[in-house]
Formats: structure tokens, sequence, C-alpha cells
């Protein structure tokens, strides 16, 4: 059975949207695979002008590297995940930044399968970086990692 992402991801972000208000945070993103869809649920959520400073969709590898700060090398890793989210928190001045980075498919790359993904936030000095493998076509891997996403950063906001 298919998960409602779109609801569930919009449900995800209204919980960070008061976690994030309540506690004065800025929150940040930085997308590869995903192309900007976290940002979008986060810029539709409760007074997102508030706590929502922005996100960077780094789709091509030079753009991890050049704006993200990311280290030359694979980008379909946990460390350009963590360096993804450390970079985009870092240029945004967020206290907290979430970053996806991965293989959508429908074709293996960096040698990793499609479905792919690697998930990071950053909070407080500390970085958290998950690795799922979603089924699918490109589109299911992008929701199931937006979904999944928001679901990492609204559980590191209980957390801290």
């Amino acid at each position: 059975m298919r998960r409602n992402n779109s609801s569930e991801a919009q449900d995800a972000a209204e919980r960070i949207a008061a976690s994030a208000k309540a506690r004065g945070l800025q929150i940040a993103v930085a997308e590869s695979l995903t192309s900007g869809r976290i940002a979008c649920r986060l810029g539709a959520a409760s007074d997102a002008s508030t706590w929502f400073a922005g996100g960077v969709v780094a789709y091509a590898a030079e753009v991890k590297f050049n704006v993200l700060g990311v280290e030359p090398g694979p980008v379909v890793t946990a460390r350009c995940a963590a360096q993804m989210a450390n970079g985009v928190a870092r240029l945004l001045g967020a206290e907290v930044a979430v970053a996806a980075t991965g293989v959508g498919g429908p074709e293996p790359d960096e040698g990793h399968p499609p479905g792919t993904v690697y998930l990071a936030v950053s909070s407080g000095g500390r970085v958290d970086v998950v690795q799922h493998r979603f089924d699918g076509d490109p589109g299911r891997v992008v929701d199931e990692a937006t979904t999944t996403a928001l679901e990492l950063l609204y559980t590191s906001l209980k957390a801290d």
C-alpha cells in the first residue's frame, strides 16, 4: 500500500513549523535529488517567513562543491549529505539544516542502485545521516525521500 506522501509531508512540515517557531530556530535545506520539494513543503507551512531561511538546490555536483563547500568526490555518500547540511546552514545562517542526495533512477549512479538516498540533519554542531533504499520510479523515490527527510528533520527537532 502506498503512503499518502503529500499529506504526510505537509503534516510533517506543519509540525516542523510549530517546533521551529516555538524555539526561535531558523531552518535551511540543501537538496539534490529532491530538486526543491523539501523547501516547497517547508515554504508552504505556517508562518514560514519567521523560521524558514531558505534552501539551495544543488543538483549538479559542481554546485555542491562550489556553493555548499562539499569536498570534491562522489556525491552519493553520507559524507556528501553531511557536508551539504553543514554548508547550507553556514551559508544561510540557520541553526538547523536538512540535506538530501542520492540516486532517483531509473539507472544506477556512482555504483549505487536507483532509490539509494542519503539524508542528513545538522543541528547544534552535530550531524546525523541516514541511508535509505526506496523502491519505485524516480517520482516515487523523490516523494519518499521528501517525506522521509521532513520526518527526520522533525524527529531531530524533538530530540534537541
